[in-house]
C-alpha cells in the first residue's frame, strides 16, 4: 500500500485512526495490537507472500536479543550477535544481491549458474537495518526490557515501514508506552495533516512530473542533445529529492497523528555547501546507523587518519552497495566517498571560499553524480554525462516540454490569455525555478512544524494541498526507495 491512493487516504488511514484511539479508551496494549495489525495489512497489502519473511525476521530477532540479554558471558554474546547479524543479512544478500553476484561470477569465469529472479520483499533493507541496530546495542546493554508487542510495533509501525527513516528502538518504544499519548491530540492532528499535505504534493505534483521527464529522457538517451542531458539530470536531482523527502514529510505528518515523533531525515540538504555539509543533511538517520553500527567498531578516528579515512571511504562504499545491486550504486557511493575524504582532508581551506561558489559547486558535484545512481548501467551514465560536455544545445524537445503541461495547467490556461502560455516550455521552467527556489530559500517540514501556529491561514493551506494532491492521483506511483 502507498500514501499516495485513495485507498490509503479515504479508507486505511481513518479506519486505523480512529480504530486506534478508540481501543485505546478500553486498553492500551490493545490499541498497539490494532497498530500492528493493520501495520500487517498495510505491508501486505501488495503480496501477501511478504508477511511470512516479515514476521519470521521479527520473531527470531526479537528472540536472539533476548538471548544476547540474557547470557552473562561475553564470548557466548559476541557469539550470538555474529550468528544473528550473519542470518539478517544472509537473508538480505540472497533476496536483494544473489541474482548480481551470480550474474557477475557467469560473466567472469564463463559459467552457466541458474539466476534465481527473486521477488525483493518490501522494505527488507530498512526493517533489516533495524533489527541490526536493536541487536547489537541489546549486546551493548542498551536496551530496555521489552515485549513482543513493543518491539513487533517498533518494526512494523507502518508510517515508517517501507521507506523509512531507520528508526531506532530507543526512537520509538518510548512513546508507545507513554500513557499520555492515548488521547487525540488535535494540535498533533493538525501538525500531522501539514506534515503529510505537504509531503503528499511535493510526490505528486513535483516528484511525480519530473519522474516522468527523467523516465523520457532514461528512455531516449540516444537522441538527446546537450540541453535535453542537462535538463535530465536536473530533473531527477529535483524528483530523488521530492520522492524521498515527500515520503518523510508524510511520514512524519502520519506519525503525529497517532502522537508518535519521527525522526527528521532531511534538512535542506541541497543548501549544503561541501560533501561533508550535504551528508549531514540527506537521510540523516541512514547516516546516523552508519556511523554508530559501521565507522566507529571500523575504528571511527581512533586509529589515526588515514585509518579513518579509510574507514569513511568504506562507509560510502557499503553506502552504495546498500541501495543496490548494481556497479552504479557501487561507483556512486566511491564517488561520494573520495569526495568526502577530500573535503575532510581540506575542510579549512575550503571554507575559506566564497559560500556561493562552495554551494554551487557542491550542487553541481551532487547532480553529477545522481547521474550515475539512477541510469541502468555505468555505460548508459558516461553517456548522458558525454552529451552533456558535446555542448550541443538544441532548443527543447517537445517532447520533453509537453510532460510539464499537467491538467491544473491547462485549467489555468483557459482562465488566462492563451497566446501568454501557448508554449508548454513555460511550464518546465515554472516548475524548475519554483522547485530550486523551494529546496532553496522554503522552509522545511521541520521548520514549518516547529514554528507551527493554529491559523485560517495554515489551515487553508492544508486542505489545498491535500485536496490538490488527492485530485492529482493518475496512477500508483511508488516511491524510489520502496526499490532499495
Amino acid at each position: 500500500m502507498v500514501f499516495n491512493s485513495y485507498f490509503f487516504i479515504l479508507l486505511f488511514l481513518p479506519l486505523t485512526f480512529f480504530g486506534y484511539f478508540m481501543i485505546n479508551r478500553a486498553s492500551h496494549t490493545g490499541g498497539k495490537v490494532w497498530l500492528i495489525a493493520t501495520s500487517l495489512w498495510f505491508y501486505g497489502y501488495f503480496n501477501p507472500f511478504y508477511l511470512p519473511i516479515m514476521i519470521g525476521s521479527i520473531l527470531f530477532n526479537y528472540l536472539a536479543g533476548k538471548l544476547i540479554i540474557k547470557k552473562h558471558q561475553i564470548s557466548y554474546r559476541k557469539g550470538l550477535l555474529s550468528l544473528a547479524i550473519i542470518a539478517n543479512l544472509g537473508i538480505l544478500f540472497y533476496y536483494k544481491y544473489f541474482d548480481f553476484f551470480v550474474e557477475n561470477v557467469n560473466q567472469i569465469f564463463k559459467t552457466n549458474f541458474v539466476l534465481h529472479h527473486l521477488l525483493l520483499p518490501l522494505a527488507i533493507s530498512f526493517f533489516t537495518f533495524k533489527q541490526i541496530a536493536y541487536l547489537v546495542d541489546c549486546y551493548r546493554d542498551e536496551v530496555l526490557t521489552y515485549t513482543l508487542i513493543d518491539y513487533t510495533l517498533f518494526v512494523i509501525f507502518f508510517p515508517q515501514l517501507i521507506v523509512g527513516p531507520i528508526l531506532l528502538h530507543d526512537d520509538l518504544i518510548p512513546q508507545f508506552l507513554d500513557q499520555a499519548k492515548k488521547r487525540i491530540n488535535y494540535e498533533n492532528v493538525a501538525k500531522g495533516l501539514l506534515a503529510f499535505s505537504f509531503g503528499l504534493a511535493k510526490k505528486v505534483i513535483l516528484a511525480d512530473t519530473f519522474g516522468r521527464a527523467v523516465d523520457w529522457g532514461y528512455g531516449n538517451v540516444g537522441a538527446l542533445d546537450s540541453t535535453s542531458a542537462l535538463l535530465i539530470m536536473l530533473f531527477y536531482t529535483f524528483q530523488i529529492y521530492f520522492d524521498f523527502s515527500g515520503y518523510c514529510d508524510m511520514a512524519i505528518g502520519l506519525g503525529l497523528l497517532f502522537n508518535i515523533e519521527i525522526t527528521k531525515n532531511f534538512d535542506s540538504p541541497y543548501r549544503a555547501l561541501s560533501v561533508t555539509d550535504f551528508w549531514k543533511r540527506w537521510h540523516i538517520t541512514l547516516t546516523r546507523f552508519f556511523r554508530r553500527y559501521l565507522y566507529i567498531p571500523l575504528g571511527g578516528n581512533r586509529k589515526g587518519k588515514a585509518r579513518m579515512y579509510l574507514n569513511f571511504f568504506l562507509v560510502f562504499l557499503v553506502s552504495g552497495l546498500w541501495h543496490g545491486a548494481n556497479f552504479t550504486f557501487l561507483l556512486w557511493g566511491a564517488i561520494h566517498g573520495i569526495f568526502f575524504v577530500f573535503t575532510r582532508m581540506f575542510q579549512k581551506q575550503i571554507d575559506r571560499i566564497y559560500p556561493a561558489i562552495n554551494w554551487f559547486f557542491t550542487f553541481l558535484f551532487v547532480n553529477v553524480t545522481w547521474i550515475y545512481f539512477r541510469a541502468d548501467s555505468v555505460g548508459q551514465a558516461n553517456y548522458l554525462i558525454k552529451k552533456i560536455l558535446e555542448f550541443d544545445f538544441k532548443p527543447i524537445s517537445y517532447d520533453l516540454k509537453v510532460i510539464f503541461y499537467l491538467p491544473e495547467a491547462i485549467m489555468a490556461n483557459r482562465l488566462m490569455i492563451p497566446a501568454v502560455f501557448s508554449d508548454y516550455q513555460i511550464y518546465l521552467w515554472l516548475m524548475t525555478a519554483f522547485s530550486l527556489f523551494a529546496v532553496l530559500f522554503m522552509k522545511n517540514i521541520s521548520e514549518r512544524l516547529k514554528a507551527f501556529k493554529p491559523s485560517a491561514l495554515t489551515a487553508w493551506v492544508t486542505a489545498f494541498l491535500l485536496i490538490w494532491g488527492i485530485i492529482s492521483f493518475s496512477e500508483v506511483a511508488t516511491f524510489i526507495y520502496v526499490g532499495f
